[in-house]
């Protein structure tokens, strides 16, 4: 009896599974420390609480946003598109962060 082959994998989708990853890791973490830094200096002026609660209040929802970013990398269709909207975002925050401490 002959074993059956081993079925191998492109070198692309490794390097996409791998850009995938990567994205989940890195730009989830950058995503969700820019949020919790907008939300700390945003929830105090909008809701008017105390800046300590604001602080308290971004870092925990930026637990939620890092689950969901991570969740999300892997259910979207390109890794492409991923990165497309990670830069985006993350630029869209950092924009309004430099606004917010100015």
């Amino acid at each position: 009896m002959r074993a059956k082959p081993i079925p191998t994998v492109s070198p692309s989708y490794r390097w996409m599974i791998a850009s995938r990853v990567l994205a989940a890791s890195v730009g989830a973490y950058v995503l969700s420390a820019l949020s919790a830094s907008v939300l700390a200096l945003l929830l105090p002026l909008i809701a008017g609480v105390s800046r300590a609660e604001g602080v308290l209040t971004g870092t925990l929802l930026s637990f939620v946003i890092y689950t969901c970013i991570a969740l999300w990398v892997f259910c979207c269709r390109s890794a492409m598109r991923v990165w497309m909207w990670l830069i985006a975002w993350s630029a869209g925050l950092a924009l309004l962060l430099y606004f917010l401490q100015g």
